[in-house]
């Protein structure tokens, strides 16, 4: 017998959220879903109309679906809001990943398999680098990581720029609803903070990550001074905000250690 306060059933999707993603995304979706029976995709105010083959596959793939929003929003608005359609629909757990090719598809069963045998954590990739990385961009992480770890006092997140991880959707949810943020490029770091705030605890799976030429269909929005400014200006509010919490995380910490 269901006890009405029971937990639902664990239940995963992957989301793709595409900004003007080019040729990259019908493939990043056909992978997809050659690895899990239901991927949705959330076009954040696409113009370049790499959405329209997308579409049509949708409606022949009752395991694929399409969300539009009529303009760009940024990821986090876009991750927002197909996550509060998949809640109404009895999903608990999300795969995000990025429409651009970067993140392996084929990690997907092993990423939500984890989540699914540990539904109170979130997967956080730990990207692996190859030679084609831009070293600014790696050298710039290792900076944004380390703020994130002084934002949970340590508590164990292996790269807080990845977005390739799996979310717990109610409690992502309703943090997103209480903040006016985390809409942008400075979703995925806040999102992993303030999940940790809330005591969903981290667990990192190493993960290859490409990085794709403009010849062979990269696309990138990252825009180097606006999109640094907009995660210091985060990493700032998150280190205010993580003064007064300081004492739980830090006997949190503590308790975590004791049980390793």
């Amino acid at each position: 017998m269901i006890h009405p306060s029971d937990p639902p059933e664990p239940k995963a999707l992957v989301l793709i959220p595409s900004y003007d993603s080019g040729m990259k995304l019908m493939e990043t979706v056909r992978a997809a879903r050659a690895e899990w029976p239901d991927v949705w995709v959330v076009v954040d105010g696409s113009t370049d109309g790499s959405d329209a083959p997308v579409r049509e596959a949708a409606a022949g793939d009752p395991g694929l679906r399409v969300l539009l929003l009529p303009r760009n929003s940024g990821k986090g608005a876009a991750v927002l809001h197909g996550m509060r359609a998949a809640m109404a629909e009895g999903f608990t757990h999300a795969l995000t990943m990025d429409a651009d090719g970067q993140h392996p598809a084929a990690l997907i069963p092993a990423f939500l398999d984890a989540a699914l045998a540990a539904p109170d954590a979130m997967i956080l990739g730990l990207p692996v680098f190859g030679e084609d990385a831009p070293q600014l961009r790696v050298r710039g992480r290792r900076i944004s990581n380390w703020w994130a770890n002084v934002e949970t006092a340590g508590l164990g997140i292996g790269d807080s720029l990845f977005g390739f991880r799996v979310y717990p959707i109610a409690p992502l949810v309703r943090i997103m609803e209480r903040n006016p943020w985390m809409r942008r490029f400075d979703f995925d770091p806040e999102a992993a903070v303030r999940l940790c705030w809330a005591g969903v605890r981290p667990v990192n799976m190493s993960a290859p990550v490409r990085y794709l030429r403009p010849e062979e269909g990269g696309v990138s929005h990252f825009r180097y001074g606006r999109d640094n400014l907009l995660l210091t200006f985060m990493h700032l509010r998150l280190v205010l905000g993580m003064l007064w919490r300081l004492p739980w995380l830090l006997r949190r910490r503590g308790a975590a250690a004791r049980s390793r």
